[in-house]
């Protein structure tokens, strides 16, 4: 897909001035020129346009807002000027495996006074061995060359900080400030909101064991019960039976007597 049509289709039907971030990696600019782009992306603050046979800048538009521009495996060689000019503000750069060899290739990046990280990895000007101290002496400004600071320090995963940012603008926009404690606070009373769930279930049972203990006693005494009272009937069924046989034994006496 050519760039111009990509672009298009990465809007859905909005306005440039409405896109704030635009990926349109892997399509194929025109001739090795930046296509389809206008003056109407003025709110967009990142752009990744990796691996699209990028040669020349000439064509990139005013993006004033732009703070992180993704340019990696194209075949740009120079024209970095352009970049301090239409997008003076930018703070990431990647322009690893390019086509850049000198020095004095990337010496216009030091007018880009916001710029704290540079990508050149890659590029046949990271080949020297000296090329580290070079370029950060070329360009004090810059914190991280290739990801890693003076000092070999790596750079820290900006999606972290994004997460951060995010939870601070969404705590601004509803009228207070954010306070990493806040979240501590929720997960504590979180706990405590389960403990207590979790004590009242044993309770419940508890509840219903002792219930379930309690009918089990009452129906061993019921049982007791009617054995009881089965023995008594019984008891008194052999009481009757003595008694009817003495009533005849005196009958039977009597009646000799008479004779």
């Amino acid at each position: 897909m050519d760039m111009k049509k990509r672009i298009n289709l990465e809007l859905r039907n909005r306005s440039p001035g409405e896109v704030a971030e635009l990926v349109i990696d892997n399509c194929r600019s025109s001739e090795g020129e930046i296509d389809g782009f206008s003056d109407g992306f003025k709110e967009l603050e990142y752009l990744s346009m990796i691996n699209v046979g990028l040669k020349s800048l000439s064509k990139l538009p005013n993006l004033h807002k732009l703070l992180k521009l993704e340019l990696s495996d194209n075949a740009i060689s120079g024209g970095l000027e352009m970049l301090t000019e239409k997008c003076p503000n930018l703070v990431y750069l990647n322009l690893s495996s390019n086509k850049i060899k000198e020095y004095s290739t990337v010496e216009p990046l030091k007018n880009l006074t916001h710029l704290k990280s540079l990508d050149l990895y890659n590029c046949d000007i990271s080949n020297p061995n000296d090329y580290r101290e070079s370029i950060f002496k070329l360009l004090p400004h810059i914190t991280y060359l290739d990801g890693f600071d003076r000092d070999d320090q790596e750079a820290p995963e900006s999606d972290d900080e994004d997460e951060d940012e995010e939870d601070e603008d969404e705590a601004a926009a509803a009228g207070g400030y954010y306070d990493e404690d806040d979240d501590d606070e929720e997960d504590e009373e979180d706990e405590e909101d389960e403990e207590e769930d979790e004590d009242e279930q044993e309770e419940v049972e508890e509840v219903g064991l002792s219930y379930l203990l309690k009918e089990e006693i009452q129906d061993d005494e019921d049982d007791d019960d009617y054995v009881h009272e089965g023995e008594e009937g019984e008891a008194g069924e052999k009481d009757a039976a003595a008694q009817g046989q003495k009533r005849k034994r005196e009958a039977d006496d009597e009646g000799d007597e008479d004779e």
